[in-house]
C-alpha cells in the first residue's frame, strides 16, 4: 500500500504509539540497521572499502548495526562526537576513497543551525564526492523545511525509516536527499496517520494489470488514437507507437502530417499510420486519443486543435494531452465520468498557469491541483524528480521509480503514449488512477533496471523495456 508523507511531529507520535505496544526502541534499531546494511550491499561490491559515520543518538546506532551484515566489505567504522577533534581521522579516512560512506550523524531531530565545526565536518564529506547512504535523512538537512541547517550530506541515495517526511520532498531538499529510499518494514505498529500526499510502492500495482482472459481478441483490448508528429519531428510520433505498443492494445492507428507520414510510416509495422489533412479522420471506433507529441512542426493544421479541443469537450472516451498540445486546451467543464489526462513537465506546466519554472518546482502539488482544476478536474502527472500524479478531487501521488538518465528527448512521449494504449482498454479503466499511477511507476521502474544493468542507455532502449517489469503472464 502507498505510504502516507507526513511531517517529524507525527513520526514521533508514531515512534511513541510503538513503544507503547510494547516493541522496543533496541529491536527497531536492529532492522533499521539490517535494512541500512541490504542497501549498501547493493551499492558496493565484495571486498570494497565502507566507511560507517556514526553521530551521537539514534541515527549513529542505525548506522552502527549495519556492521554485522557487511561480513564480505572492508569496514570502517568512525564516531564523530567532537568534530573539531575528529576532523582529521575523517580526512584520513576519506583519503582512502571509500566505495561508500554510511552517513549517520544526525537525524530528523535536527532542527537548529549547525555549528561552525559540524560545518566543516560535512564540507569534507561532500568534497570527497563518494557515494554516500543517508539513514533516515542527511545529515544538515532539516526533514520538516526541506532545508539545510548551514550545510547537509550531498547523499546518492537516503533510506528514511516508517515513511517519508514532508521536507525531504521539497524540491530544496533533492540535492541532499538523491534517491529516496524508505524503510517500512522495521517493526513499527502500522502508521496512525492519513495524508492527502501519498508514497507510491511497488506493492500498490501487485496482480496489475489483471491477467487477460483466454478468449480475448483485437476488440477487447481497444483502439488508441495517436495524433503525433510534423516535420521535423517524426521521432517523437515514432517513440510514441512503441510506447502506446508496449501497453499491448488491440489496435493502434497513429495520425501525423503529410510531411512526417513516409518517415514515420517506414518506422511502423503493426502500427496503422495515416497521413492527415487539414480534417482528421477519427471515426474509427476508437476507444482513447493521445494528442501531442511532435507536433510542434509548421505543418500542423490549425483546425487540428479544434479537433481537440471538441473531443476534450465532448468524447466519452479518454483523452490523453502532452507536449506541444497541451497549449492547444482550454479551460472547462468535461462530460461527467470522462477520463482526461494532461502530462506536462514543469516548464510546460508553467506555461499553462502563467507562472515561471522555479515557482511550478517550489510548489508542486499545488500546481498540480491548479492543473487539474483548470482544465475540468483532468487527471494531471507533473513530470520530473519524484513526479506527481492525481487531481483537484484526489490525493497526490509521488511516484518513486527514475533516474536523472530518463533526462533524453524522448522519454515523455514514450510514457504518454504507454498510457494512452493501456487506457485503450476498457479492463483498465474501473480505476483510472491507479492505472496513471502504474504507468508512471512502471516508466520509471524501467529505467532504473536499464541504468542497473547499462549505464549508456538510450531512449530506444527504453522503448524496448517498458512495460516488462510489472505486467503479468
Amino acid at each position: 500500500m502507498a505510504l502516507p508523507v507526513i511531517s517529524v511531529g507525527q513520526m514521533r507520535e508514531w515512534e511513541e504509539a510503538t513503544w507503547a505496544s510494547g516493541q522496543t526502541e533496541a529491536e527497531v534499531i536492529r532492522r533499521v540497521g539490517q535494512r541500512v546494511a541490504e542497501h549498501a550491499l547493493k551499492l558496493t561490491e565484495p571486498g570494497e572499502l565502507i566507511l560507517i559515520l556514526a553521530g551521537k543518538g539514534h541515527n549513529g546506532d542505525d548506522a552502527k548495526l549495519a556492521q554485522p551484515h557487511l561480513n564480505d566489505r572492508v569496514i570502517e567504522l568512525l564516531e564523530i562526537n567532537e568534530p573539531h577533534a575528529d576532523l582529521v581521522k575523517l580526512q584520513t579516512f576519506l583519503a582512502r576513497k571509500p566505495a561508500l560512506i554510511i552517513d549517520g550523524l544526525f537525524g530528523i531531530g535536527l532542527n537548529r543551525p549547525l555549528s561552525p565545526e559540524w560545518v566543516n565536518v560535512i564540507d569534507a564529506i561532500n568534497k570527497a564526492d563518494r557515494p554516500v547512504l543517508s539513514v533516515d535523512v542527511p545529515s544538515g538537512l532539516d526533514a520538516e523545511s526541506g532545508q539545510p541547517q548551514g550545510t547537509g550530506i550531498h547523499a546518492a541515495v537516503t533510506l528514511t525509516v516508517g515513511a517519508p517526511k514532508r521536507g525531504m520532498l521539497k524540491s530544496s531538499a533533492w540535492e541532499y536527499v538523491g534517491r529516496l529510499e524508505v524503510a517500512a518494514n522495521v517493526g513499527l505498529v502500522p502508521c496512525p496517520f492519513e495524508s492527502e500526499v501519498q508514497w507510491s510502492e511497488r506493492a500498490d500495482f501487485n496482480d496489475f494489470p489483471p491477467r487477460r482472459k483466454v478468449a480475448g481478441h483485437k476488440g477487447t483490448y481497444g483502439h488508441a488514437a495517436l495524433v503525433c508528429g510534423s516535420r521535423g519531428y517524426h521521432g517523437a510520433a515514432v517513440l510514441a507507437s512503441r510506447g502506446a505498443q508496449r501497453a499491448q492494445p488491440g489496435l493502434i492507428t497513429l495520425h501525423t502530417t503529410e510531411g512526417a507520414y513516409i518517415p514515420v510510416a517506414a518506422q511502423c509495422q503493426a502500427v496503422m499510420v495515416r497521413p492527415g489533412g487539414a480534417d482528421l479522420d477519427l471515426e474509427h471506433n476508437y476507444t482513447a486519443f493521445l494528442f501531442g507529441p511532435g507536433l510542434a512542426g509548421a505543418d500542423v493544421p490549425e483546425r487540428w486543435r479544434e479537433t481537440l479541443r471538441r473531443l476534450w469537450a465532448e468524447a466519452t472516451q479518454p483523452v490523453i494531452v502532452d507536449a506541444s498540445a497541451l497549449v492547444w486546451l482550454r479551460e472547462g467543464t468535461v462530460p461527467a465520468n470522462a477520463i482526461r489526462i494532461v502530462t506536462p513537465h514543469p516548464g510546460e506546466a508553467a506555461r499553462l498557469l502563467g507562472t515561471s519554472s522555479k515557482d511550478v518546482q517550489a510548489d508542486r502539488e499545488s500546481v498540480l491541483k491548479q492543473l487539474s482544476t483548470k482544465f475540468g478536474g483532468a487527471l494531471a502527472v507533473l513530470k520530473g524528480h519524484q513526479t506527481l500524479v492525481g487531481g483537484s478531487g484526489t490525493k497526490i501521488f509521488v511516484n518513486s521509480t527514475g533516474n536523472a538518465h530518463m533526462a533524453q528527448g524522448g522519454s515523455g512521449d514514450l510514457l504518454s503514449a504507454f498510457i494512452a494504449g493501456l487506457f485503450a482498454q476498457r479492463a483498465l479503466r474501473s480505476d483510472p488512477l491507479r492505472t496513471l499511477r502504474y504507468a508512471v511507476y512502471e516508466h520509471g521502474a524501467a529505467a532504473d533496471r536499464l541504468q542497473r544493468g547499462r549505464k549508456n542507455w538510450v531512449i530506444e532502449d527504453l522503448a524496448d523495456e517498458l512495460g516488462t517489469g510489472l505486467t503479468r503472464s
